[in-house]
C-alpha cells in the first residue's frame, strides 16, 4: 500500500513578512518586560527604591498584563485582528515612553501599569493572526520563529539596553524600545492587511458567559494551576538578579551585559534541541529532569558568593538548560488540554495566570530579599533560592496531573476513532 506524502505549503512573500513582523512586535514586548530585570540595580539606586519597591514595580506590569488579558479573552474575536494590534501596541509604545520619563518610584509604577494594559493583549491578537493566516501544517515553524525572540532579547536586546543605561542613563533603554516600537508600528500600519475572516463565524454566546464556562472546567484549572506555578518560580528569581550579581558576587556593571548575552546564547541552541527531544521522549520526564537540574543549580546560584565572571556564565547556562527543558514540555503539553471551541478563551485565560502569578511571586520575592544600604549585599537571597525549589516540586505534581489528562483524552480521540472505523466497516 503506498504512503501518501504530507505536503507543507511553503510560506508566500506576504507570510514571510508577517512572521519577521510579528517576530520583531514580540521582541520589543518581551524586551521591555525583560530589561527591568538587569536594570534593577541601577534603578534602586537612582530612584531611591527599596527591594519591596521594586518587586512592585515589577509586578505592576504583571498585574496589569494578567487583568487586560483576561478582560480581552471573550472580545478578542469582535474586531479586526490588525486594528487590535495597531491600538495595543500604540498604547504599548505609549507606555515605554512614558517609563523613560519617569523621574521616582510613583511616576515609574504609574508607567509600568500602563505599559501592561497594553501589552498584555498583544501576545494573545498575535497568536490569532497566526492562526487566521497560516494552515496547521505552517504553524509550528512560525511560531519557532517568533518564540526566538525570547532568546533574541536576552543576546542582543539585553545586554544592548545594559549598554545604553551604563553610559546614556537608564532612561535610554526605554527610548530605545520605544524607537524601534514606532518603526514596527508604522510597517504595521502600511504594510499589513486587514485580518477580518474570523468576523464571518460570530456566535451568538456572550462573551463573558464563554468566559466563565471556561474558567470553571475542572479540566482546564489543573493547567492554570501548573502555569501558576511555573510562573511563580521564574518571577521570583528573575526581579533581583542582576542587584545579587553586583551586590553580591561582585560583577561590574560593565561586565553585565556578557551574563545575559551568553546566557541569551544558550538559550537560542538549546531551545530547538529541547524542541526536537520532547517530541522523541516523555515531555513529563524531560520536564521532571529539567526541574531537578533547575532545583540544583537555584540552590548553588543563590548562595554563592563572589566568584570569577566565566564561572557565573557557566552558571547562568546551567541553569537556563534546566529552565527551557521546564518550559518547552509543560507549554506542548498544557495546550493539549483544551478542547477546540475553548483554545481561544484558554490561551488567553493561561497568559492571564502567567502574568498575575508573576505579579505575586515578583511582590512575595521583594518581600522575602532585603538590602540595608544602597551598596549592601542582598540578603535572604538563599532563603528565595529554598522557596523556589519548593514551587518548583509543586509544578512537578501540577504537570503529571496535566500529562494524565492529556493521556486520557489522546485514549477517548483513540477509541471514538475505532469506534468510527468498525461502525464504517459493518
Amino acid at each position: 500500500m503506498e504512503k501518501t506524502k504530507l505536503e507543507i505549503p511553503p510560506f508566500s512573500s506576504y507570510q514571510k513578512y508577517i512572521i519577521a513582523l510579528l517576530a520583531l512586535l514580540q521582541f520589543t514586548v518581551i524586551l521591555d518586560f525583560m530589561v527591568l530585570s538587569p536594570l534593577g540595580d541601577i534603578l534602586m539606586k537612582n530612584l531611591d527604591m527599596t527591594t519591596a519597591n521594586f518587586g512592585f514595580t515589577v509586578s505592576a506590569y504583571a498585574f496589569s498584563a494578567g487583568t487586560s488579558g483576561l478582560l480581552a479573552a471573550g472580545f478578542a474575536d469582535k474586531f479586526d485582528r490588525k486594528k487590535l494590534l495597531v491600538f495595543f501596541y500604540t498604547g504599548f509604545i505609549i507606555g515605554t515612553v512614558c517609563c523613560a520619563l519617569a523621574t521616582n518610584y510613583a511616576l515609574l509604577l504609574s508607567a509600568r501599569i500602563v505599559t501592561g494594559l497594553f501589552g498584555g493583549v498583544i501576545g494573545s491578537v498575535s497568536l490569532a493572526i497566526v492562526t487566521d493566516l497560516f494552515v496547521i501544517h505552517q504553524r509550528g515553524r512560525v511560531m519557532g520563529f517568533i518564540q526566538m525572540a525570547f532568546a533574541s532579547s536576552q543576546i542582543l536586546g539585553i545586554p544592548v539596553g545594559i549598554y545604553c543605561a551604563n553610559h546614556w542613563g537608564w532612561h535610554s533603554a526605554f527610548l530605545m524600545i520605544a524607537g524601534l516600537g514606532i518603526l514596527i508600528l508604522v510597517t504595521i500600519v502600511i504594510k499589513m492587511k486587514p485580518v477580518t475572516e474570523h468576523l464571518k463565524l460570530q456566535s451568538d454566546k456572550s462573551p463573558f458567559l464563554h468566559l466563565w464556562h471556561t474558567l470553571s472546567n475542572k479540566n482546564y484549572q489543573v493547567g492554570f494551576a501548573a502555569i501558576a506555578f511555573l510562573s511563580i518560580g521564574g518571577f521570583m528569581l528573575q526581579p533581583f538578579g542582576s542587584s545579587f550579581l553586583v551586590n553580591n558576587i561582585h560583577i561590574s556593571q560593565l561586565e553585565l551585559p556578557m551574563v545575559f548575552f551568553f546566557t541569551g546564547l544558550s538559550v537560542l541552541f538549546i531551545m530547538p534541541l529541547v524542541g526536537k527531544l520532547s517530541d522523541r521522549v516523555s515531555k513529563f520526564w524531560l520536564f521532571t529532569a529539567g526541574s531537578i537540574l533547575s532545583i540544583i543549580m537555584i540552590l548553588i546560584y543563590t548562595n554563592l558568593g563572589p566568584i570569577p565572571l566565566w564561572e557565573v556564565v557557566v552558571i547562568n547556562m546551567i541553569l537556563f538548560m534546566g529552565i527551557m527543558s521546564r518550559m518547552i514540555p509543560s507549554t506542548t503539553l498544557n495546550t493539549g488540554i483544551p478542547d477546540m471551541k475553548d483554545r481561544g478563551a484558554y490561551m488567553s485565560i493561561t497568559s492571564s495566570m502567567q502574568q498575575i502569578a508573576g505579579g505575586i511571586a515578583a511582590v512575595c520575592a521583594g518581600f522575602i530579599v532585603h538590602q540595608e544600604t544602597k551598596t549592601s549585599p542582598l540578603e535572604n537571597y538563599d532563603i528565595l533560592g529554598y522557596v523556589i525549589s519548593a514551587v518548583t516540586l509543586c509544578s512537578i505534581f501540577f504537570i503529571w496531573r496535566v500529562n494524565q489528562l492529556v493521556k486520557s483524552k489522546g485514549k477517548a480521540v483513540d477509541a471514538g476513532v475505532k469506534v468510527v472505523i468498525e461502525t464504517e466497516s459493518v
